[in-house]
């Protein structure tokens, strides 16, 4: 019976929301770094499961858990220590590098194996925010009906929902209260915030006879940071708040939504413009070619009748048989009949109008206006992180310096590869359980990085489809790129259709390139 209340409670707790909704991708992501902490006493070739807790990597070989968690080990030199990944065919053994019962914090040094590292974040989150204690609480393995054998087995962790009800100080340390639901075997694994960042070690709970609520308690991230500098360890930190994919997604539509706005007013307003200034260039045109037709009109009338004067002068002449005057006279006649002749007929026609105010409205239009191809980026950049435009839950936000030329070499040594979607190198790192996308666009000077954080079955896979090319070395032309970037596209086919996080990156021109 209590075998069976066990399993229920243990689907109750699983199947009640949470209040708040966080990224299942980031929790399942962050849990990669989860492990449990074994305890087995060896007795010649027997060896047997005396207790275990939780832990999470702060290095590739680095663990760090609850002091109570290994306290035995100090009255018994038989106990050895057993850290079983989430994930993979099996566990390491592991050594004590720190040991500090005052704020009931261990560091372990795991032996043959590493881990992805979890990333802390030692300015907390406010109250009421959602959190998720991750580890491996024996209740569960209990319902499950698992024995020595299977606790030692690699196999996800446990994760439970609640919220951050105060950040208070025990008497020598300071924890975070919260009421996401922890048990024995949870001692040492993470309290992490929305987007699967550590905010804190799970370590103990409050006494409760059923009537009054259970709180629980972890050691804060500012003290497990302090904790590892102490002992010259170099944590990954969060320095950004907490944002959740859902959120991100929202801003970025809103931010696109408003951009489109404002283009589109931009245009309606270029449009209005445009429609005004054509409508004056027409009726400046038709006024100009009316006078014209006019002023055409006048001078023909008026040399016509110096013509007609000319013409009588001549005919006054032959009549006084004065034949060289009459010549003089008549030769000026013709001149200025033709000249008449050609000022009528030289005037603009009314069908001319339209041609005048298109020659008009293109005159008026700004230098800038004309329709030119983008500057594109090349040579020393850096690239600096948009805020606006970035999701960032694990990483550094450092400046990034570029150095991009035309042919997609970056820092002349990585070779980009050209697709559809434009240049880009997909990262598929041995070392590490993390796909990177790395972008850039060299029309808008925008360098993106994308992070996916994935298991090791799909992991394994990206490693299989990435052996089977060789990027080409920079300066092997457009269709060598081409193939990179079809090569790629088997890794990319992998990938989830969301990033962990989204990095991107505003470039320009490195000043301090000019004086190297």
């Amino acid at each position: 019976m209590h075998r069976i209340l066990a399993l229920l409670a243990a689907l109750v707790a699983f199947a009640l929301p949470g209040p708040l909704a966080a990224d299942p991708a980031d929790i399942t992501a962050a849990s990669r770094s989860v492990v449990r902490v074994a305890l087995v006493s060896i007795d010649g070739r027997d060896a047997s499961l005396v207790g275990h807790g939780s832990g999470f990597a702060v290095a590739p070989d680095l663990i760090v858990t609850n002091a109570h968690v290994i306290a035995d080990m100090a009255e018994d030199d038989t106990l050895q220590i057993l850290i079983i990944p989430p994930q993979g065919q099996r566990g390491w053994g592991a050594k004590v590098v720190a040991f500090s019962p005052r704020n009931d914090l261990a560091l372990l040094k795991v032996i043959g194996g590493t881990l992805p590292v979890s990333t802390l974040a030692p300015a907390g989150v406010s109250d009421g925010a959602p959190v998720f204690a991750v580890g491996y609480p024996g209740s569960v393995d209990f319902a499950q009906g698992f024995d020595e054998v299977d606790m030692i087995t690699p196999v996800a962790p446990v994760k439970t929902q609640g919220t951050v009800s105060a950040g208070r100080p025990s008497k020598t340390f300071a924890t975070v209260l919260h009421t996401a639901s922890i048990g024995g075997g949870n001692s040492g694994g993470p309290l992490m915030d929305a987007c699967g960042r550590v905010i804190g070690a799970n370590s103990f709970g409050t006494i409760s006879d059923g009537s009054d609520s259970e709180f629980f308690f972890a050691v804060a991230a500012s003290e497990i940071v302090r904790f590892l500098r102490d002992n010259k360890v170099t944590p990954r930190l969060a320095s950004l708040p907490c944002q959740s994919m859902d959120t991100f997604n929202q801003a970025q539509a809103a931010m696109a939504a408003d951009d489109k706005a404002k283009a589109d007013e931009a245009t309606r307003t270029a449009e209005a413009g445009r429609q005004a200034a054509d409508a004056k260039a027409a009726r400046t045109a038709e006024l100009q070619i009316l006078s014209e037709r006019e002023n055409g009109l006048v001078l023909a009338a008026l040399v016509f009748l110096a013509a007609l004067g000319a013409g009588g002068a001549a005919f006054y002449f032959h009549g006084n048989q004065d034949q060289q005057r009459r010549k003089y006279a008549l030769a000026v006649a013709v001149v200025l009949f033709l000249g008449a002749l050609y000022a009528w007929f030289s005037r603009p026609g009314i069908d001319q109008i339209d041609a005048r105010a298109a020659e008009l409205t293109k005159a008026g239009m700004p230098s800038d206006a004309t329709s030119e191809a983008p500057e594109l980026a090349t040579g020393a950049l850096r690239c600096v992180l948009d805020p606006q435009h970035s999701r960032v839950t694990v990483s550094d936000i450092a400046d990034v310096p570029l150095r991009w030329t035309e042919d997609g070499c970056v820092n002349a040594r990585s070779q980009y590869g050209l697709a559809a979607n434009g240049w880009s190198r997909i990262l598929v790192p041995n070392a590490e359980d993390t796909v990177t996308v790395a972008r850039f666009d060299p029309a808008t000077s925008t360098y993106t990085t994308e992070r996916y954080l994935l298991d090791l079955e799909t992991m394994t896979k990206a490693r299989e489809e990435r052996a089977r090319y060789d990027p080409p070395k920079c300066g092997g032309g457009e269709e060598a790129a081409r193939k990179l970037g079809e090569a790629q596209g088997a890794v990319a086919a992998l990938l989830p259709a969301q990033p962990n996080e989204r990095l991107v990156y505003k470039c320009s021109a490195d000043p301090s390139s000019a004086s190297q």
